[in-house]
Order: structure tokens, then C-alpha cells, then sequence
């Protein structure tokens, strides 16, 4: 007779544990709002007529304040009415960069997250003086990695080059995106959206055999391409660099 105590067969194997979540990193290209002014009836103005020339893009896209150029002014910053406004019109808000440790806690309470990119503006402000002569640092001159793409980047494709440049050696169709932390090189036809600079290097450049982009970034500074009447060099042999935060196209 078998008592509670008991057990016959062999014993049960331990069941694998299943997690109800899996944290993990991605990379994502995020547009940066630079704001210039507080005032939220001119942003939702000036934001509207960008919105018209390129809405497919970011229409529902995750979007970072970059407080930068505003300095003090971002202290009477109402986070919750540019959320709210920027909502309206299908763009939300994600966080704020570029604040200071008083701003970052209001955008907080708003709801909005921090990013720890740039310099904050009480590190502009009070420069730290080193205590100590600083001894020179040698300089890297060690060559920048490539990534190499040898078959074409097809519609819903993401490349991302980290840390490197990025050549692609066919072409990048309609709705493909290609990043890079360093330049772009489209050896055939660029067609979808590049990315270049992304860790925030304004020498970063773009080059294309047929310059045909839908979107072009380099550094955070965009320009939709949406007609092809936006540039004499439209579907031509083309480079894409930046001046003075503006995106120049120029020939090859």
C-alpha cells in the first residue's frame, strides 16, 4: 500500500521557466525636435507646414525635444501642452535632451523621458576648470571599420553600420533604411531613406550613383524628398553633406 509519502516513477524534470518579458536594445532612428522658441502657437505653426511636405515620414513617429537652443527659456516650458499639441498632430513625444537637472524633472512629472545625449546647459554655464595642466592625448589615427552590403536593401529592410561607415554595393529600394554612425555609400540607386552620422558627427556625407532619396539625415538634420523637382541633381550622381546644420546636395 502506497502512503503519502510515497512516490513511484521516475522524478519529474524541471519545467523551463518562462519569462512574461524579454528586455533588449535596438536601435531606432528617432527625429529630434530643436526648439528654438516656447512659443507653442508658432512650433504648431512652423511644425504644421513641415508636416505638409513630408507627413508620410512622420506621421506617428516617436519624437525628443532638444532644448539646446533655448537655454533658460525651457524653465517656463509647459511640457504637458507640447506634448498634448505635438499629440494633435500625430507626433508623440518620447523624451527631452540637452536639459537641465530641473527641467529634466518637470519633463518627468509630464510624463516624458530623459535622454543623457549632449551638453546640458549647467555644464555651459560653469564650465569646470581642470585642476591640474592637462597632458596632450594622442590622437587616433586608427581607420574607420566599413560595413559592406553586397545585395540590394529591399522595401521594410533596416542596415545599421555601428560604430562604422556603410557601403552598399547595389542599391536601396523604396521604404528600405540604411544608418550609419559614419558616411553612406550607394554604389547603385538610393531610393529609400539614409541615415548618416547618426552618433551625431556632422562631417558625415552621403553618396549615391542615382541620388533619389525619400528621406536624407546627417547628424539629425533632415530633408524629405518629396517631389523630384526638389533638387536639379535628383536621380544623378550625388553627395549630401551638412553646412551650418543645412543639408547640401552637390555633384560627385
Amino acid at each position: 500500500m502506497q502512503t503519502d509519502l510515497e512516490t513511484t516513477g521516475a522524478e519529474s524534470a524541471p519545467r523551463e521557466r518562462v519569462t512574461a518579458v524579454e528586455l533588449k536594445g535596438a536601435v531606432f532612428t528617432l527625429p529630434v525636435l530643436k526648439l528654438h522658441s516656447i512659443d507653442l502657437g508658432a512650433i504648431e505653426h512652423e511644425l504644421k507646414v513641415h508636416l505638409a511636405r513630408g507627413l508620410n515620414f512622420f506621421k506617428h513617429a516617436p519624437l525628443v525635444i532638444d532644448l539646446e537652443q533655448i537655454k533658460e527659456q525651457a524653465d517656463d516650458l509647459d511640457f504637458t501642452a507640447l506634448a498634448s499639441s505635438l499629440r494633435n498632430m500625430q507626433l508623440f513625444t518620447v523624451g527631452v535632451r540637452n536639459a537641465t537637472p530641473e527641467q529634466e524633472a518637470r519633463a518627468v512629472t509630464a510624463g516624458l523621458a530623459v535622454l543623457k545625449g549632449g551638453i546640458t546647459q549647467d555644464q555651459e554655464r560653469n564650465p569646470e576648470k581642470p585642476a591640474v595642466e592637462e597632458l596632450p592625448v594622442a590622437t587616433d589615427v586608427s581607420p574607420r571599420r566599413t560595413k559592406i552590403v553586397s545585395q540590394p536593401v529591399r522595401s521594410g529592410q533596416q542596415i545599421y553600420a555601428k560604430g562604422s561607415d556603410l557601403i552598399v554595393l547595389s542599391s536601396v529600394n523604396v521604404g528600405a533604411e540604411v544608418i550609419a554612425d559614419g558616411n553612406i555609400h550607394i554604389y547603385g540607386s538610393l531610393r529609400g531613406r539614409a541615415f548618416a552620422g547618426v552618433s551625431e558627427d556632422a562631417t558625415a556625407r552621403i553618396f549615391a550613383q542615382v541620388m533619389e532619396p525619400e528621406l536624407a539625415a546627417i547628424a539629425g538634420n533632415y530633408q524629405v524628398f518629396d517631389e523630384p523637382t526638389a533638387s536639379a541633381l535628383y536621380g544623378k550622381a550625388a553627395q549630401i553633406y551638412l553646412d551650418d546644420e543645412q543639408l547640401v546636395i552637390a555633384p560627385l
